[in-house]
């Protein structure tokens, strides 16, 4: 497929776009890094039980693996990405207004279906005008997405501290200035007319190229992904409600979910020099054994007295579970599937996580409800799958590129 050439405006670099750029990673990661370990905790503290919330954080996870590919897909076609972009923030803030409102499970749900819509898109196309910048003008990717990792970090540890002295109330509040925030750095989002290839969640991609992507390696290799990162739903969904059961404040569980992107960080950071020589399925497999250790541990940290020094010890493990995963699976694409074929692959397997993270959500709920933390437990059979179907993929693994 030829590509259409860039018009002269395009061509010209917009004034300060790394900062820019820099400033919407910064603003859109902080709505995310509060909504992650806190909404949770507001959910329990409006009165719903476990299989409520597991409902209410599982059911947008469904949603969006459909909706997010074509908003994607539109911001390809509009005139400018900037728009679209802008016009999502605008429709998130307004939305995220209805947490307000009375918190019926009905009107919670309702709300949550619908911002997810709207929220999910920003930052795959948050990434596709950063990665213009960079194939126009030479801009380092790194230099302007590490803003969104401080800010996620930032979040986590503000929000603990702003909920000690709060409670559970003030998170739709962060959420909702953290957008409005969002909105404002949005409107000075650098304007760059057309993308000249789809980006990455591209549902007109996908429908072309993923018929070739269909075969053994990557089919086993990408739902391994997806499952082995499923096994963090239980989590995702209520590790902050466990550890306020247990009394620990809502600054220390910030400090616990920084701690684990801090960890992962590092791991990026120190990847190359250490493990750049493995293989994707040593990679793969040492990620899963790292989740089932962490799902093994979780449990017993409290009951063997190891205290909230042997929960940040297993934190530390998200630079294996998390982290490795992450590498893995773009190390696999880079090396097996060809350029023009990547965008389908990111979308196949963007679906495959998102589709398996809703289920074992969906789960997680009647397991904190029957068992509490013992729920871990459950965990470790669904990684050992994924292991299971990584093993799958090394025995099918190609000897050269595919997608051609």
């Amino acid at each position: 497929m030829s590509l259409p050439p860039l018009s002269p405006e395009q061509l010209v670099k917009p004034r300060h776009f790394e900062l820019r750029m820099s400033l919407i990673f910064a603003t859109l990661f902080v709505p995310l890094g509060t909504h992650l370990p806190y909404f949770p905790l507001w959910l329990q503290a409006k009165g719903f039980h476990a299989e409520q919330i597991a409902v209410i954080l599982a059911a947008p996870m469904f949603l969006r693996v459909v909706t997010t590919p074509l908003l994607t897909a539109l911001a390809d076609r509009a005139r400018d990405r900037a728009y679209v972009y802008i016009a999502l923030v605008a429709a998130s803030l307004l939305l995220s207004a209805g947490y307000f409102l009375t918190p019926t499970y009905a009107m919670v749900l309702a709300v949550s279906l619908a911002l997810t819509i709207v929220w999910t898109p920003h930052s795959p196309i948050a990434d596709s005008l950063a990665l213009s910048g960079v194939r126009r003008f030479g801009s380092n990717y790194t230099s302007m997405r590490k803003w969104g990792s401080i800010s996620y970090l930032f979040a986590n540890v503000a929000g603990g501290f702003i909920l000690s002295a709060t409670g559970a109330r003030a998170v739709p509040v962060i959420i909702f200035a953290a957008l409005a925030a969002a909105l404002a750095a949005g409107l000075l989002a650098p304007r760059l007319g057309r993308p000249r290839r789809a980006s990455p969640l591209s549902a007109t991609d996908i429908q072309h190229a993923a018929p070739k992507l269909l075969n053994p390696y990557f089919l086993y290799f990408s739902i391994g992904v997806g499952v082995i990162t499923a096994s963090h739903a239980f989590l995702y969904g209520f590790v902050s409600i466990y550890w306020k059961s247990i009394g620990l404040s809502d600054s220390i569980v910030g400090l616990l979910w920084a701690w684990g992107v801090v960890s992962e960080v590092c791991m990026f950071m120190m990847f190359t020099r250490f493990f750049g020589s493995f293989s994707v399925a040593s990679i793969m497999v040492m990620a899963g054994i790292g989740a089932i250790v962490r799902w093994i541990a979780f449990p017993l940290v409290w009951p063997l007295g190891l205290g909230v020094a042997g929960f940040f010890g297993v934190q530390t493990l998200h630079s294996v579970s998390v982290a490795l995963v992450l590498i893995g699976l773009q190390k696999m694409i880079g090396e097996t599937v060809s350029e023009e074929r990547t965008g389908a692959a990111q979308g196949i397997a963007y679906f495959s996580n998102g589709f398996f993270m809703a289920v074992v959500t969906l789960a997680s709920g009647p397991l904190y409800d029957r068992f509490g933390v013992d729920g871990f437990f459950a965990m470790i059979p669904i990684a050992l799958v994924g292991l299971v179907l990584i093993g799958l993929a090394a025995r099918s693994a190609p000897q050269r590129r595919i997608g051609r």
